[in-house]
């Protein structure tokens, strides 16, 4: 019996070889890369639009119509069709992958403007700031935690699509489904599902240090749990100090 059967391929040392041209390490990069691709072309082109949207207010139906395309959107059939398009290789999955990505980052981006406090607006408004200043200074600050709320999402739905990457003969996490279902090694087909389940969990993780750091503990409600250091609280019943004890 060889070891690749008596080991399980998720716990095989040899499929973790760094540098190795088919093993898992190599699989995650490829994999890293192509969902990092579409989420930049996606924020490029989502969060300039629900900008405006959010701003203005002009067009709200496209960021609602978008959010309500993008729950409906069948990824693989969308690949199947792009592939009779523009045959095998990267542009079709990468297609497919930024139009998953476009909604959440789209609907999140408008909705973080259009909840930010109007009064806040007004005020800046009568300070004197321009348009382009009260975005970049007033809302954008203000709606960061849903803007990256929707950069999670939109992480999290393409790290766990990417893997139709594999159907047109791309490489990444999905050689291991595509690989393991077409010769019938099943435990190929789990090291695949768990990896990538433990990559999109990293992947949130490291956006949640992000959006931790990058918000402002005010906005995000931090702030508001924080034991205050600066006043000591006292008790009802305790003497305040310099005030006569009866009796």
């Amino acid at each position: 019996m060889s070891t690749t059967q008596e080991t399980p391929y998720l716990f095989d040392p040899a499929n973790w070889e760094f540098g190795a041209a088919g093993s898992i390490p190599s699989f995650i990069v490829t994999h890293l890369y192509y969902t990092g691709l579409a989420l930049a072309i996606a924020i490029l082109i989502a969060v300039p639009v629900g900008l405006y949207i959010g701003h203005t207010g002009r067009l709200a139906f496209v960021a609602i119509n978008a959010g309500n395309a993008g729950r409906a959107l069948p990824t693989l059939g969308l690949v199947s069709l792009l592939v009779t398009m523009f045959g095998l290789g990267l542009i079709p999955a990468l297609i497919a992958l930024v139009i998953l990505a476009i909604p959440p980052i789209l609907t999140s981006t408008y909705a973080g403007l259009r909840a930010v406090d109007r009064a806040a607006v007004d005020a800046a408004k009568g300070m004197g700031m321009r348009e382009l200043g009260i975005l970049l200074r007033v809302e954008i600050p203000m709606a960061l935690p849903l803007i990256i709320s929707g950069l999670r999402s939109a992480a999290l739905q393409v790290v766990a699509t990417a893997t139709v990457a594999a159907y047109v003969g791309l490489g990444g996490l999905g050689r291991l489904l595509v690989d393991g279902l077409a010769l019938n090694q099943y435990d190929r087909v789990v090291a695949g599902a768990v990896v990538v389940a433990v990559l999109a969990i990293v992947i949130d993780l490291v956006a949640e240090g992000i959006q931790r750091l990058v918000v402002s503990p005010g906005i995000s409600g931090r702030a508001l749990t924080r034991p205050s250091k600066s006043f000591p609280t006292v008790s009802p019943t305790q003497p305040r100090a310099g005030t006569a004890s009866a009796g």
